[in-house]
């Protein structure tokens, strides 16, 4: 068995502290805002990036056909996976000790941290190298490592190691770490280890690249992340562009493989599909240029790790095991979900001050510290626009994640501003009664007429210019500032001036509703008019609000009730075999088998029945 018993406790609130190392920068949320206001260069890059992302994803992912199917079966995969994560997590355990590795579970970042850095002295390695993984961020190893006297850390992606170049500068992006930084300040960080050329992005690459070989073959251990663990195989699945995992892997005698303990997969063919899905949605490609599945060195292979561990971190994944918040497991760090988000856009990566920025890092940050202290502005930065939910390949529905995040905080914690509170009190006895309601629309022209402006101001001085945007029922005026809470709304943003009573569109509607049924010759013959063109709308038979697919609307264990099986796979899946995507309970062994509550001759629920049940 494993360094550490696995059982169910392991997936239970412990009460240790965990995701300590994800908060950094200012603790003040708007600080940290305006602070990523000011960096131009940032905002220019991510809107760049994000446009060139929406063409590139979408054009990979039409390739495919059908791609709304493939997201439902990317969901099926992850949340099988989540459903008996502790049996798969064992298996995958006991088969990397069968080829001869090393299993360590970690139920928090400091117990992650703490072996791995008595793994370096033990092992007295000095020479370090480290492709790029988030996980090995969240636990804030690079910064444990290097107080360790003699020991030289060495982040072998491009971008990290840009990143390392400049004090260890946190990353903005979970794709892109350096998004946020021009060929100039490359240049001049690669000043400090020697490089003598110009700033064309061609020349620093091949700089570093010349680099980063000498500091591969001195290496004596390499820390990779984990994009996901094969469990019949006791094999890590890590995908690059660069080449520089496999580098680390094949090289240096010592490897050690962080991952999180819900990035796990059944077996090879889920590895497949999942592959393709993340890679078409993190870089618009069909596939990285590197797709790796590791192990430790056998008697007969060239290369490879001698020595191979696998540390296992928990870190507070397992606060969502069992809630509303499960989905957030699912998440496959394509980064997606950042690439269209308004927010992002706007604030950056570093706005956010976690180590996951954008809509997952919303979601993920107070889950895994297990509170709201560092991170409770976090659920407020979303427009709900939805989009986040909607580019996700394994249907995470992020957005509502985020409302629950502040339900929560607000009914459950009480973290509510006293004056926030009062006022949306009073805004709630008054949108509640229609009498109020009618009331308030009817003077709202004429009370906001006194903080309304005309034009704009002029950015080069000297009064205000006329607007630039007309609204249909424009006064010509607008808000600019408004008082209490509402000044949220109006600090980024005018509001154009409500209408006049009589211009607004409920006065409108009643007096287009009176002409209306006047000419159908009264009540009966406009509801006979209205019937007829409902039934001709197709979707109004299913009724109104028909299709759910919000949290609470799933099962228990947020699983999806159609059986992953070679029956519910998109006809356009092109490259994955007859043999079927989720073939699961044909590799489980007959104790795991009980264990998931297989009968005789069947299969779990949620998993695909076996080849021989095929034949039956």
């Amino acid at each position: 068995m494993s360094d550490t018993q696995m059982d169910d406790t392991m997936f239970k609130r412990t009460g240790k502290p965990t995701g300590t190392m994800l908060q950094y920068g200012d603790p003040n949320f708007v600080n940290r805002v305006k602070l990523s206001e000011q960096d131009k260069f940032a905002h220019r890059a991510i809107s760049n990036a994000q446009d060139a992302q929406w063409v590139k994803r979408e054009t990979a992912r039409a390739e495919l056909g059908n791609w709304e199917g493939w997201r439902d079966l990317g969901e099926q995969i992850r949340q099988h996976a989540i459903r008996y994560l502790p049996d798969y997590l064992e298996e995958f355990s006991d088969n990397v000790e069968k080829r001869g590795g090393h299993v360590f579970f970690a139920q928090t970042d400091v117990e992650a941290r703490d072996f791995i850095t008595d793994l370096v002295k033990k092992k007295q390695a000095h020479k370090i190298v480290k492709p790029k993984s988030m996980v090995t961020s969240e636990i804030g190893l690079d910064k444990a490592l290097l107080k360790i006297p003699d020991v030289k850390v060495t982040e072998t992606d491009l971008a990290e190691f840009i990143l390392e170049l400049d004090n260890w500068d946190e990353p903005s992006h979970l794709v892109f770490p350096a998004l946020h930084k021009n060929r100039d300040q490359v240049l001049e960080l690669f000043r400090k280890i020697g490089y003598t050329g110009d700033n064309d992005p061609q020349h620093e690459a091949r700089f570093s690249r010349k680099v980063l070989r000498e500091r591969f073959l001195e290496a004596d251990m390499s820390i990779t992340g984990c994009n996901f663990a094969v469990a019949d195989q006791g094999m890590v699945n890590i995908v690059t562009n660069e080449g520089n995992a496999d580098l680390s892997m094949a090289i240096a005698p010592t490897q050690v493989v962080v991952m999180g303990m819900e990035r796990i997969v059944p077996t090879l063919r889920e590895a497949e599909t999942m592959d393709n899905m993340l890679v078409r949605s993190a870089v618009g490609s069909k596939l990285t240029s590197y797709c790796s599945f590791v192990s430790p060195k056998l008697p007969d292979e060239a290369d490879g790790p001698e020595d191979f561990y696998v540390v296992i971190v928990d870190n507070g994944r397992s606060n969502a095991l069992g809630t509303d918040f499960e989905p957030i497991l699912q998440c496959i760090r394509c980064a997606s979900c950042l690439n269209v988000c308004p927010i992002y856009r706007n604030i950056g990566g570093k706005g956010y001050g976690s180590i996951y920025p954008g809509p997952i890092g919303a979601v993920l940050s107070p889950l895994l510290q297990g509170d709201y202290a560092d991170f409770h502005d976090l659920p407020y930065a979303c427009s709900l626009c939805t989009a986040c939910t909607a580019t996700c390949p394994v249907k995470i529905p992020l957005h509502e994640l985020l409302i629950k995040h502040r339900e929560v905080e607000m009914n459950d914690k009480h973290m509510g501003d006293l004056i926030a509170d009062t006022v949306m009190k009073v805004v709630g006895m008054g949108t509640g009664h229609s009498s109020l309601f009618r009331t308030a629309l009817t003077f709202d022209h004429v009370a906001l007429d006194t903080i309304a402006k005309k034009g704009r101001k002029n950015p080069d001085g000297g009064g205000r210019v006329p607007d630039t945007a007309e609204n249909l029922f424009s006064t010509g005026k607008h808000e600019e500032w408004m008082p209490f809470v509402f000044g949220g709304w109006t600090k980024v943003r005018d509001m154009p001036q409500s209408p006049e009573h009589s211009k607004n569109f409920r006065t409108w509607f009643n007096k287009r509703k009176k002409e209306q049924v006047k000419a159908a010759g009264g009540e009966e013959g406009f509801r006979k008019a209205q019937a007829n063109v409902l039934a001709k709308n197709p979707n109004a038979a299913a009724g109104f609000g028909s299709y759910d697919n919000s949290v609470s609307a799933r099962e228990e264990g947020h699983e999806k009730p159609t059986p992953l099986s070679y029956a519910t796979v998109p006809e356009a899946l092109g490259s994955i075999e007859e043999a079927g995507v989720g073939d699961i309970a044909d590799h489980t062994s007959h104790e795991n088998a009980v264990r998931h509550g297989i009968s005789k001759g069947g299969s779990p629920e949620g998993a695909a029945p076996s080849d021989n049940e095929k034949k039956d």
